[in-house]
């Protein structure tokens, strides 16, 4: 049976082809839809779950720490207003301190602290930038991310998984359960078990796991037994942090996690009294997932019509929360370039550049992980106090925030200005506005601050791909005038009087 579908401008018997068809509709699947429906892009978001609402997407287990790339890019897309967990929530992973020593993250269990963070160490972040981090709950931000997904006319079918695929040089067929669709390009955002990656010969690469990480909500007969917070022991790591709620990591290799056997109160049971050292007991067991530190990262991110992004394209441990900001950063990165190739604005190259862009950042957070995994490793102890002593130092923990908080985040445009690469600062202007609220609507933007007429008529020149504006920001580091992408990446920037023509070079690359 064939399923035609029909939307305006198709034939009685023509079936609709989308522009994009998405596997998964996870948050990075539907922040992907979002950016492509904004763009005007028809998009067919196929799900194979028929209930999004999973337990294990609401609190704690749902619960997600949001880093400043994914805050930016809610924020400049006007979704950050409508996440509510983050305003009552104080984050469930950190140990209680006083006040004066607020937990800020951590780096394989070693805590760095608020009061340690040199913000001055980075200069293009102003008094009017957005949270350096937030939490969230997946539940919540996919309901967002529904809601809006909608709004911008994206059909989103669940209960209906990947199982076959065709492409040719026009397009792709996909194949779900008895239904057949059709679309110009194809994204798997489907999740670390990819179909759509196998069904389309990505290549996996990568590390086989340490150990198998159980969370769990469980009931404990004698819970005073357990330390509070996050423990490094020398056969694993346990964290209770919440009544009831428990990580731990048992370095069996992974064994456990790939046995397929069934997670019961007894062997966590076991599993904890050997991790902790204690004869605790779980007099009840509500819910519990494993996992593990398997490191693997799709050599390509493209084979012909057919894309990754989010955990299809990486998989990796889910020490310090990464996973959903990398994800979140693809769709970001991936939208306006495939929105672009669809409309035929792209430049040479541009699709391209998806990869070259975000394999980069992806093998940094894998390799992050890994480094994570080793010094919490029976193995890695021995570095573990030189790690702990370095995190109490102010640059240290300055570092490390910067990497755990993703501001240190850059691509390598080849551009001389230090600013080309980075996400753009969120300038504050005079009318009470900011940057985030000029780059709503998904365009790309040259942002003026000396009002100069020959950059003005440049600009023309790309109708509604870049906009123009001339303001004036309450700080403006110096800048005379800003290029900036449609996902808030600098593509150029000029100090003092602008070069036209340099101008021009950048903005021919990004936008036909």
């Amino acid at each position: 049976m064939k399923t035609t579908l029909k939307s305006a401008g198709s034939t009685p018997n023509q079936p609709i082809i989308y522009d994009v068809i998405i596997a998964g509709a996870g948050p990075v699947g539907l922040f992907l839809a979002c950016e492509l429906g904004l763009a005007g892009c028809s998009v067919l978001l196929l799900e194979k779950a028929e209930n999004p609402h999973s337990p294990l997407k609401q609190r704690p287990f749902g619960i997600r720490g949001l880093n400043a790339p994914s805050v930016e890019a809610l924020h400049r897309r006007g979704l950050l207003q409508e996440l509510e967990l983050h305003k009552r929530l104080k984050n469930p992973h950190q140990n209680t301190e006083p006040e004066t020593r607020r937990q800020a993250g951590h780096f394989a269990g070693i805590p760095f602290y608020e009061a340690d963070v040199d913000p001055k160490q980075w200069p293009y972040r102003l008094p009017s930038a957005t949270a350096t981090s937030l939490l969230s709950e997946l539940a919540e931000l996919e309901t967002v991310l529904t809601r809006r997904a909608e709004a911008l006319g994206v059909e989103i079918r669940r209960g209906l998984g990947v199982t076959g695929l065709e492409q040719s040089e026009a397009g792709v067929t996909v194949q779900a359960d008895v239904h057949t669709f059709a679309g110009q390009w194809l994204v798997g955002c489907d999740g670390g078990r990819s179909v759509v990656r196998k069904l389309g010969g990505f290549e996996f690469a990568g590390t086989e796991p340490e150990f198998t990480g159980y969370t769990a909500q469980v009931n404990l007969a004698d819970p005073e037994k357990l330390r509070p917070g996050r423990n490094l022991t020398p056969t694993g790591m346990y964290l209770q942090s919440q009544p009831g709620y428990l990580i731990i990591q048992d370095f069996d290799g992974g064994t456990f996690h790939t046995s397929g056997q069934p997670v019961t109160r007894e062997h966590v049971q076991a599993v904890l009294r050997r991790i902790s050292g204690t004869d605790v007991t779980i007099s009840a067991l509500h819910l519990a997932t494993t996992w593990t530190d398997r490191a693997r990262q799709a050599t390509s991110y493209r084979h012909g019509r057919v894309l990754l992004a989010g955990d299809a394209a990486h998989i990796h441990s889910p020490l310090g929360g990464q996973g959903l900001n990398l994800g979140l950063g693809d769709a970001l990165n991936l939208g306006w370039k495939l929105a672009a190739t669809l409309r035929g604005q792209a430049p040479a190259g541009l699709l391209d550049s998806y990869c070259t862009e975000r394999y980069p950042i992806g093998a940094c957070v894998l390799d992050w992980s890994r480094a994570q995994v080793a010094l919490m490793s029976p193995q890695g102890r021995a570095l573990h106090a030189i790690v702990r002593d370095l995190l109490a130092t102010r640059d240290g923990a300055t570092y490390f925030a910067g990497r755990v908080w993703g501001i240190g985040t850059h691509y390598d445009l080849g551009a001389v200005h230090p600013l080309a690469g980075h996400s753009a600062p969120n300038f504050a202007f005079d009318d009470g506005t900011t940057l985030g609220d000029l780059l709503q609507d998904g365009q790309g933007l040259l942002l003026d601050f000396e009002d100069n007429a020959s950059l003005k008529t440049a600009t023309e020149a790309y109708g509604g791909q870049l906009k123009y504006a001339a303001r004036q920001a309450q700080a403006q580091l110096g800048l005379s005038a800003v290029l900036i992408r449609p996902d808030g990446v600098v593509a150029w920037a000029a100090d003092e009087i602008p070069d036209a023509s340099a101008f021009q070079q950048a903005a021919a690359r990004w936008f036909a």
